[in-house]
Formats: structure tokens, sequence, C-alpha cells
């Protein structure tokens, strides 16, 4: 389906996007520090599921159709960044509550189901993602060589799976290199307005993005 060449080069891009620290990488880690490796991984598998929406929509154009659109973008930015705004109060409001003094095996866990949809939502939800995906992988398509749409979903799913367990991997890693201070009420605190603080940043910057990437 494709070339060697062409193959190895975008096996490349991939890793290289892979490592470098983004917005998903920083949403995990920071979920991860603040409530333990489950809920980072649980986390980074809905940033995953985030993806696969974004590479379906790239591969039936629906994607290209917000890009070239002001209006769709714009809403779709909007609606982003006011769910990164929540979870930002949400944490914030962790932090000056506090969690009546639990320590890491006293607080109740967060659902898996919500710590899935973060992730998931968080990425979904921003347009920057959608039009990444439009503007990578047509790069390494070849017509010559079949039709299109397959040829996306390879290309999608070849970054995709990767860099989910890449971010599981640093969820596992961030989770536990942060368990000391989880158990530690202040700490606790701390890691959630550390938490706060990053998500509104996020969402500003998010809301402020410009249709063009």
């Amino acid at each position: 389906m494709f070339a060697a060449d062409l193959l190895t080069v975008y096996l490349g891009a991939v890793l290289v996007l892979i490592v470098t620290p983004g917005p998903d990488t920083f949403f995990v880690a920071a979920t991860s520090a603040a409530h333990g490796p489950r809920a980072g991984v649980l986390a980074a598998l809905g940033v995953g599921f985030g993806c696969l929406l974004h590479i379906a929509m790239a591969t039936i154009g629906i994607s290209a159709l917000i890009a070239a659109s002001p209006w769709a973008f714009g809403v779709v930015k909007i609606a982003g960044a006011a769910y990164l705004a929540l979870l930002a109060a949400q944490a914030l409001r962790d932090a000056w509550r506090g969690h009546a003094g639990a320590g890491v095996t006293d607080a109740p866990p967060r659902p898996a189901l919500d710590l899935f949809l973060r992730g998931a939502l968080t990425n979904a939800l921003n347009p920057k993602v959608a039009m990444f995906f439009i503007a990578f992988l047509p790069q390494f398509v070849d017509p010559s060589r079949g039709p299109v749409w397959p040829q996306l979903v390879v290309l999608g799913l070849i970054f995709n799976l990767p860099g989910t367990l890449w971010l599981a991997g640093l969820a596992m890693l961030s989770g536990r290199a942060t368990a000391r201070l989880r158990a530690m009420p202040w700490a606790r605190r701390a890691l959630d307005a550390v938490v706060g603080v990053f998500f509104l940043g996020l969402a500003i910057h998010l809301a402020r993005s410009q249709t063009r990437a």
C-alpha cells in the first residue's frame, strides 16, 4: 500500500511527534500526578479514542469542512475551551476545599468512565488536532497505490497506537513519581492547584487559537 521510502519517512516523523511534548502529554501527566497512574492511563486511553474520532473525521472529510469554515471551527474551539475551563474549575475547587485530610489510600478514585471521557473530550474538542490530521496524513498518501481512505486509516493508526502507549507509559511514570506527594494532604491540594492552572492555560490558549495553524 505504501512505498518503502515514504513509509520510512512517515515512521520517523511519527516518532518525533510522539515524543515531543504537547497538550495531550501534559494533560495525561498532570492527571496522573494529581490522581495516580490509573487515572493517567485512563486519560491516555481517552486521548487515543479522541484521536480515532479525528482519524475517522479526516477520512470522511468532516475535519476538512470544519477547517474550511471559520464558523464551524469557532464552535468546536469554544466548546473545547469551555470544557477545559470546566476541568480547571473542578481542579481549583478541589485544591481550595482539600480532600478532607484523605491520603492516597483514602481518597476515593474517580470513576473510570469520567477519566476516559476527560481524555477523549479534551482531544476530540480540539480543532487544532483535526487540522493536524488533515494537513499531515495526506502528505504520505499515494493515490496511485489504491483508494485514499484505507491509506488515511492505516497512517492514522500507525500514529495513534504507539502514541497512546507512550502516553500510558508516561502516566505510569508520572503517577508513581508523585505517589508520596499525593499521600500528603497539602501536597495533594498543591497538585490540584497546578492541574487547575494548567487546564485554565490550555483553555485560554485554545480560545485564542486561529483557524489556520
